[in-house]
């Protein structure tokens, strides 16, 4: 037989995990910063990430679009491709998918 305790803690669990995840939604900040969205990311998200979230959200859209892992070569070119676009091209709101990359 489950102690009242054991059972209590399993419900409470995955209604913690809900609350702190509709936290985090509700707070402000951007889906790129919580979930990695590869190509779906924005450019006013991308430009703000330090380079590892940025190498992850680029290696994502490259592996999404091979089937692949891309080297970190293909990651590396792809990034400052993106990063250029953005700054140069790309609107607030445009997907890093949006610029030129191999």
């Amino acid at each position: 037989m489950k102690s009242v305790k054991s059972v209590k803690s399993q419900t409470l669990a995955p209604i913690a995990t809900a609350i702190a995840a509709a936290g985090i939604l509700l707070s402000g900040c951007s889906a790129s910063q919580v979930i990695n969205t590869g190509g779906d990311t924005k450019c006013k998200d991308f430009s703000t990430q330090e380079q590892k979230k940025q190498n992850d959200e680029i290696s994502k859209m490259l592996k999404d679009k091979s089937g692949t892992d891309p080297t970190n070569l293909q990651i590396d070119a792809t990034r400052l491709s993106a990063q250029t676009w953005c700054q140069m091209l790309g609107k607030p709101d445009s997907k890093i998918s949006e610029a030129p990359h191999g």
